[in-house]
C-alpha cells in the first residue's frame, strides 16, 4: 500500500508541477495579475514546499529495507554523492542563479535568459538533472519507500526533460536545435536518437 500511496502522491505533485512550469500557466497568471514578476520565486517555493509531504510519507509509511551496501563500498557511494553535490553547485552557478531562483525578477524586469552552453552544460544539456539523479541513486541504504520515490522522481525527470526540451526549442529556436545535436541530454557521451 505504501508504494501506491507514494506513486499517487508523486503523480499528483508531478502533474501540478508540470502545469505550473508551462508557459500557459505563467501567461495566465500574468494576465490575471498584470505581471508575472514573482512567478519564478513563487513557483520554486511552491515546488519545494509541496514536495515535503512526499518526503514525510516516505519516512512514515510502512517500509522495509531493500539493500544496504557494506563498507567500504558505501564510503565510495558517499564520495560519489559528495561529488554530485559539488557538480550540482557548479552547474547551478553556471546559470543565472538569481534568475533561476526568481530573486532577480524582484528587482528588475524579467528578460529572456541566454542559452547556457559552457562548463558542465558543454558536457550534458541538463547537468542539474544528471547530478541530482546521480546523488539519489548513490544512496547506500535503499528501502522500499525510498526506491519508490527515486523511481518516480527519475521517471518525472526523464518525462519532464522531454517537455522542457520542447520549451527550450520554442525559446531558443535553431540555437537550441544545434546545441541539442552536439551535446547529450543527461549522460556524457550518450546521444540517443541523433540524426
Amino acid at each position: 500500500m505504501s508504494i501506491i500511496i507514494l506513486l499517487f502522491a508523486l503523480a499528483v505533485w508531478g502533474v501540478v508541477h508540470s502545469i505550473l512550469a508551462s508557459h500557459f500557466a505563467k501567461d495566465m497568471i500574468s494576465l490575471k495579475l498584470g505581471s508575472a514578476d514573482y512567478y519564478r520565486l513563487a513557483y520554486n517555493g511552491f515546488a519545494g514546499i509541496s514536495f515535503l509531504p512526499i518526503l514525510y510519507l516516505m519516512r512514515t509509511l510502512p517500509d522495509q529495507k531493500v539493500y544496504e551496501v557494506p563498507s567500504p563500498w558505501n564510503l565510495a557511494m558517499y564520495g560519489g554523492q559528495l561529488l554530485a553535490i559539488i557538480f550540482l553547485t557548479i552547474a547551478f552557478l553556471q546559470t543565472d542563479s538569481l534568475s533561476f531562483i526568481g530573486l532577480r525578477q524582484l528587482f528588475e524586469k524579467e528578460k529572456s535568459g541566454d542559452l547556457v552552453t559552457r562548463g558542465l552544460y558543454h558536457v550534458v544539456r541538463h547537468p542539474l538533472y544528471t547530478f541530482s539523479l546521480l546523488f539519489i541513486w548513490l544512496t547506500s541504504t535503499m528501502t522500499q519507500n525510498s526506491l519508490t520515490v527515486y523511481i518516480g522522481a527519475t521517471l518525472y525527470i526523464l518525462i519532464g526533460t522531454v517537455f522542457e526540451e520542447r520549451k527550450l526549442l520554442r525559446d531558443f529556436g535553431e540555437a537550441y536545435a544545434e546545441y541539442k545535436r552536439k551535446v547529450p541530454m543527461l549522460i556524457p557521451g550518450f546521444v540517443f536518437g541523433r540524426k
